[in-house]
């Protein structure tokens, strides 16, 4: 599990799903643009090379997501998750081209309802 745009704020979304995924026993990779600490986990800055990725939770807003897209597909996930206000047409498209699953939903909604 990656999370694209973590931040070592707690009062940021990304830190709160981060820190749910975690609660729920999840291994999880936090990429931000600033290094930090989520709870004992560390805050990786760059586009670290990673294997074995089933879901992006994308944090990002649009306007910096065309820097990674590249990285996103050498991931390989099986789905991505964009979170309200990360929704990207352009880059939807661009990964529905490599078949990877698109949705459109809140994470920490998906974690409480059980339909993460």
């Amino acid at each position: 599990m990656v999370v694209l745009g973590a931040s070592p704020d707690p009062e940021r979304f990304s830190n709160k799903a981060v820190r749910r995924l975690l609660k729920k026993k999840y291994q999880v990779i936090a990429i931000g643009k600033k290094e930090g600490m989520i709870e004992n986990l560390p805050i990786i800055t760059g586009q670290p090379p990673l294997a074995d990725v089933h879901t992006v939770l994308m944090y990002l807003a649009p306007y910096h997501q065309g820097e990674i897209f590249d990285y996103v597909i050498s991931l390989r996930p099986k789905r991505i998750i964009f979170n309200p206000g990360t929704e990207s047409p352009e880059f939807e498209e661009f990964l529905e081209s490599y078949n990877i699953e698109i949705i459109k939903d809140c994470s920490l909604v998906m974690l409480a309802m059980g339909r993460f």
